[in-house]
């Protein structure tokens, strides 16, 4: 006997890959966990005859030969498969997308950085040159778009945008896509925003600005990554985590979302025991203390920041600065013998403004050009920490329409940046 399944909480992508593997394995039995997200379970229950599938209790693990899991790596994601951990004798067969670390160990397997897994699974169908009919081409395509966030999330790549074209190409339907895709919001998700909204915290770390935010659960509400996620677009960070304690079961869900590529959420979830992706994750956390449960996951952020690219890497240093009573003309030979487009402007060792070949359009008579710098620059400067993020730099140069950002330790200039410095970081074009 050979079966398909995939992790607890099982979401569209998750769905979609046991569904397209069954395609690719059609002689294995499809097994969903009990545990869906409720619109997965809402599309599979209106298509019932179409996607066939049975619970893990309806399988008797002595007679599983073969083992396909698709969409996790680990063992504790999957529902009921002690004894199958413990077959010496089963062949097990891997499709997954997160390049993390698993503990099962794959007969074969077939992994790739992508956004969606569904991804791979297109894939091997598309070598395989099999058709699909409109509704298996929507429900994969409903995969694809939620883990991409339709193709918007940083972890895509072209591979997942050509298979949304395929799938489109094989009738996938968007009007079916987007009345499921819509999360569910009823009167719980409401009361539990509302109480989160009650009591918002901010802080920043390593140049993001985050939001931990404690909620006490009393019964059941389901989809509160949706309510994390509205949280995190009303409050305007960049990566909020909801801790939701449910003191009568003893356990606490953690789930993040996130907005930026500088933050690897599911990392984060992983070293609590969870799982997930860059910009999604949850952790399933029992008996421990929600204050313990924050300060925990503040220092893994801290440490994982301390590993990714931060504006000190990203600067200029030394910087050139000019006084303020230097004149205009120096300002311009300076400007063109160094090939920079703008000099800070300091006063000993204070930073009082910022000059650049914009403000040379102030200068309408020669005679301008024997001024100080200190009539023409601009005054209002804004500065950068070093420890900051370079898509930190990015929305400040479009916040404020500037071009350089001096970086600023207690109160000292050590180095500046320019927008082209942050727009080769974004677009990986960084020297090795």
């Amino acid at each position: 006997m050979q079966i398909i399944t995939t992790h607890k909480g099982a979401d569209f992508d998750a769905a979609a890959s046991v569904m397209a593997a069954k395609i690719l394995y059609p002689e294995a039995v499809a097994v969903l966990p009990k545990s869906l997200n409720p619109n997965v379970k809402a599309f599979l229950s209106i298509h019932k005859d179409v996607f066939d599938a049975r619970t893990p209790h309806e399988i008797e693990p002595q007679e599983v030969m073969r083992l396909i899991v698709v969409d996790t790596n680990r063992w504790d994601r999957l529902e009921q498969t002690d004894r199958l951990k413990k077959s010496k004798n089963l062949e097990i067969f891997l499709w997954d997308h997160h390049l993390s670390e698993g503990d099962i160990e794959a007969t074969w397997k077939c992994e790739g950085a992508v956004g969606a897994n569904i991804t791979l699974l297109i894939r091997g169908i598309k070598q395989q040159n099999i058709e699909l009919t409109p509704i298996q081409a929507t429900l994969f395509l409903a995969g694809l778009y939620e883990d991409t966030g339709n193709l918007t999330f940083p972890a895509t790549t072209a591979e997942d945008a050509l298979a949304a074209a395929y799938l489109l190409q094989q009738g996938a339907d968007l009007s079916v896509l987007s009345s499921f895709l819509k999360p569910a919001y009823g009167v719980g998700q409401r009361k539990v925003l509302t109480r989160m909204l009650q009591s918002v915290e901010k802080k920043r770390i390593g140049g993001y600005q985050f939001s931990f935010n404690q909620v006490n659960i009393d019964g059941y509400v389901n989809n509160l990554a949706v309510v994390v996620g509205m949280y995190r677009e009303i409050v305007n960070v960049d990566v909020a985590f909801g801790i939701f304690v449910h003191k009568e079961r003893g356990n606490i869900i953690v789930i993040g979302r996130s907005g930026t590529n500088g933050l690897d959420v599911g990392k984060i979830m992983r070293a609590l025991g969870g799982g997930g992706h860059p910009a999604a994750g949850s952790a399933l956390i029992k008996s421990v203390n929600p204050d313990a449960v924050e300060q925990m996951m503040v220092r893994l952020i801290s440490d994982n920041q301390h590993a990714t690219v931060q504006i000190s890497d990203l600067m200029s240093y030394p910087v050139v600065t000019v006084s303020p009573d230097t004149k205009m003309t120096q300002i311009q030979d300076i400007l063109s013998e160094k090939g920079h487009t703008g000099l800070p402007v300091l006063d000993e060792d204070r930073l009082v403004g910022i000059i650049s070949k914009r403000d040379f359009r102030k200068t309408k008579k020669t005679s301008a050009l024997n001024a100080p710098v200190r009539a023409f620059m601009t005054t209002k400067v804004t500065t950068i920490e070093p420890g900051s993020s370079p898509v930190q730099a990015a929305r400040l140069m479009i916040q404020h329409d500037i071009g350089r950002l001096p970086v600023a330790e207690n109160g000292r200039v050590i180095g500046i940046v320019t927008r082209s410095d942050t727009m080769r970081y974004l677009y990986n074009l960084l020297p090795e």
